[in-house]
């Protein structure tokens, strides 16, 4: 990495390790934040990095070097950023060349597929913390303005004790969906079904509104798709340490699809965000006139354009990670830790491990249980391919 007065005169030097859909949106993104610059594409496939960079010089009007490697990206100099957008098996290899070289990484969601490799990559963001380096996940729904509100709210106590949430991901994939990929609906590359590929954002934002979760007790199904090995359905119950209980559902066997959802309810107050636009929120009245009942008060709290019911800006997605990226530049500049570390990246894969366990051993799965390592040999199975 440069030395840090260069960098601090500059952009940062961004290096993108894996050229495929998500990476364009990477581009998007960092080509908005006026502090950050891809200058490579790295990439086995020399055409997907190509078709990339010409991409990238579109939207910046800069065309990034292209390298079949990490190390010979690095080898090039500039790097201050590497951006990881591979496979998730490939993250701790490249997560480590990326420090090691003494550089900033982000690495796109999952963290990984597997609690040892994941737990490798949490210890190694700590040892990049002492040498001044950040690491993060990317967990964009953090940063929406209907997220951010309702946290606010539950850190300032406007809504009382929590005391129970609903998570629900209740989306449709046709058959062809799992068919056009070999990968999709594989323990290996996938990790998991709905709950893993579709709810690991939802369910990241549930954990971060309720906090540090005890244990789940979960079921899982293969109800409307065939010849894959995971589940398309799972409904499961998670218990938190400050006492809330919620509700987890996530399918891709919902036709026709109604969405996300993220209910937030406690003793003096309530919110809504659908498809991760606010659409409820009101705290408890103080007594029992007509005047003084709860008012749904989300278009006081966030733009219009995230109020649910309006339509959705055509660059939702781009925007959702550009907030990120303005965090992570913060962090760099600021030396602080990002708004999202791999330790909450490592929870969320956490739970829907130990959800998946759960429903595979038929008991309620503490969550220690998953992070110290206890359940690492077992094998799970949710519904499996018919």
């Amino acid at each position: 990495m440069s030395d840090v007065t260069t960098a601090a005169q500059r952009p940062l030097g961004v290096v993108i390790v894996g050229c495929g859909i998500i990476a364009v949106n990477h581009v998007n993104a960092i080509a908005r934040q006026p502090e950050l610059e891809v200058v490579a594409l790295v990439d086995v496939d020399g055409a997907a990095a190509r078709s990339l960079a010409e991409h990238a010089a579109s939207v910046s009007g800069k065309r990034p070097a292209v390298f079949g490697s990490l190390g010979d990206a690095l080898a090039a100099g500039r790097t201050d950023l590497v951006v990881i957008c591979t496979p998730s098996g490939l993250h701790v290899s490249l997560a480590t060349e990326a420090v090691e070289a003494g550089c900033h990484v982000v690495i796109e969601k999952p963290l990984d597929v597997s609690l040892p490799r994941a737990r490798r990559i949490a210890e190694l963001a700590t040892e990049a913390a002492e040498r001044g380096l950040v690491v993060s996940v990317i967990s964009q729904h953090r940063f929406d303005p209907a997220s951010v509100a309702v946290h606010a709210a539950i850190r300032s106590g406007d809504f009382g004790r929590l005391t129970s949430g609903i998570a629900s991901i209740a989306w449709w994939r046709p058959q062809e969906y799992y068919d056009q990929a070999t990968w999709r609906g594989t323990w290996e590359l996938d990790g998991g079904g709905a709950a893993m590929n579709q709810g690991v954002h939802t369910i990241d934002l549930l954990l971060w509104m309720f906090g540090k979760p005890i244990d789940v007790s979960a079921r899982t199904a293969l109800l409307a798709h065939e010849r894959i090995e995971v589940e398309d359905t799972l409904v499961a119950t998670v218990a938190f340490e400050s006492g809330a209980l919620a509700v987890i559902h996530a399918t891709t066997a919902a036709n026709p699809e109604t969405g996300t959802r993220l209910q937030v309810h406690g003793s003096a107050g309530s919110a809504i965000i659908e498809d991760d636009q606010l659409s409820y929120f009101a705290t408890a009245g103080r007594g029992d006139s007509d005047s003084d009942r709860p008012v749904n008060r989300a278009a006081a709290l966030v733009p219009a354009e995230h109020l649910h019911g309006n339509p959705r800006a055509a660059d939702a997605f781009v925007k959702g990670h550009l907030r990120q990226y303005d965090d992570i530049v913060g962090a760099i500049r600021d030396s602080r830790q990002p708004g999202v570390r791999v330790q909450d990246a490592l929870l969320a894969l956490a739970v829907i491990r130990a959800l998946y366990l759960s429903a595979t051993l038929g008991r309620t799965v503490a969550i220690d249980e998953v992070l110290d390592g206890s359940l690492d040999g077992i094998t799970v199975r949710t519904g499996g391919s018919r």
